[in-house]
């Protein structure tokens, strides 16, 4: 058998072929099935971005109503769901929470018919409808209240922000909100996309797939990165602890949060549109000091490591514009993942499209012919 060279992390080997989203990372270009991220973020909502990504093409209106009044009808959650996350712990993270939630959903959608259209769809519509739910139900339910039912009447991310608090958002805030999750949808091979890939490929049910995209996500060197920014920002506490925070960084070899990433040299295209909102979001509902702070760190950074290729990514940016929406820290990245379910609904069903279950080899570095010892002589 010929062995391959070995990559930590499979850094750069190509785990599938996808048409989904295409990333230069020394261009700073991000395309969703060929149209570039900041064109979407300025004409299109989230759900047609969803739409777009999972059936490959954009909706007439037609098709886009349809789909909108689908997600709608859909986004209650049973009891039974309900009443099984009023016995989690009020000190779990809201993701742990999730991923028990979104797996459970299969038990009550059990049937695997993945050859079925119909089937592809009603999940689609189910797990793109229910995630924004059970993640504001959770968050109501840990502080002892019960979850706030969907408005039919409200679109989509103006329906998740009032789950939260009971109160109809501002008009800026709900479009501002749906552009975060345009953003943060999809972004090619990541962790959890490929955890997602890996999943889907043996042939499990889709609340399986999301499970386990959702348990990848929260690591903090995925998305619980933004979280971890917003603390790093607190811990500088000014403009003027900027530089030496960096600057003992450097000297420890400590990981700068919401710098760096695998795939841009440059900064991200994601960042700057996030940026940009974040700067609406101030002029119109009051500045953020952290704001201040965040842009110095971004001049310290660039001007000590821009010449290796780091600079602010999509998690710098993302925790200051939901913190000034009011959202608590710890879900950042239930909203991350309330945008990713539909790009790892767009890779399960492309996966199943030419499936092949994944099983990649090792380079074994072990010990061979090892003599058993008995446990007395151990």
């Amino acid at each position: 058998m010929m062995v391959c060279e070995y990559k930590p992390g499979l850094e750069g080997i190509p785990a599938a072929q996808s048409s989904i989203s295409y990333v230069d990372g020394q261009k700073g270009i991000l395309e969703y099935r060929g149209i570039r991220i900041e064109e979407l973020a300025e004409k299109s909502t989230f759900l047609e971005t969803a739409y777009l990504l999972i059936w490959g093409e954009l909706p007439n209106k037609e098709e886009l109503e349809a789909f909108e009044h689908e997600v709608r009808y859909h986004r209650r959650i049973k009891y039974r769901i309900r009443d099984m996350m009023k016995c989690f712990p009020e000190s779990g993270h809201p993701m742990d929470a999730l991923q028990a939630s979104a797996a459970a959903l299969g038990l009550f959608y059990s049937l695997r018919d993945l050859h079925n259209p119909a089937y592809i769809r009603d999940s689609v519509v189910r797990l793109i409808a229910t995630i924004p739910t059970m993640v504001a139900a959770f968050q109501l339910m840990r502080k002892g209240n019960d979850p706030i039912r969907p408005r039919d009447d409200l679109d989509y991310s103006a329906n998740f922000l009032y789950m939260l608090d009971e109160r109809e958002p501002d008009p800026l805030m709900a479009r501002v909100f749906d552009i975060c999750l345009i953003l943060q949808v999809e972004h090619t091979m990541n962790a959890s996309t490929f955890s997602a890939r890996v999943t889907a490929s043996t042939l499990t049910d889709p609340y399986a797939v999301v499970a386990s995209a959702v348990g990848t996500l929260g690591g903090p060197l995925h998305g619980g990165a933004n979280e971890e920014v917003i603390q790093m920002l607190e811990k500088i506490g000014s403009v003027e602890n900027v530089r030496p925070y960096i600057e003992h960084c450097l000297e420890t070899k400590s990981k700068i949060m919401g710098f760096g990433h695998r795939v841009y040299k440059v900064k991200d295209p994601r960042a700057i549109i996030l940026q940009g909102l974040a700067e609406q979001l101030f002029e119109k509902f009051g500045h953020d000091k952290f704001y201040d702070i965040a842009q110095e760190m971004e001049r310290v950074v660039e001007e000590k490591l821009g010449s290796k290729g780091i600079y602010p990514n999509i998690d710098f940016y993302s925790g200051l514009v939901y913190r000034k929406m009011g959202i608590p820290t710890d879900l950042f990245t239930p909203i991350f993942a309330i945008a990713r379910v539909a790009g790892w609904l767009a890779h399960w069903k492309e996966q199943l499209a030419e499936n092949r279950i994944f099983r990649p080899t090792q380079v074994y570095n072990g010990l061979h012919e090892v003599t058993y010892t008995p446990i007395e002589k151990r």
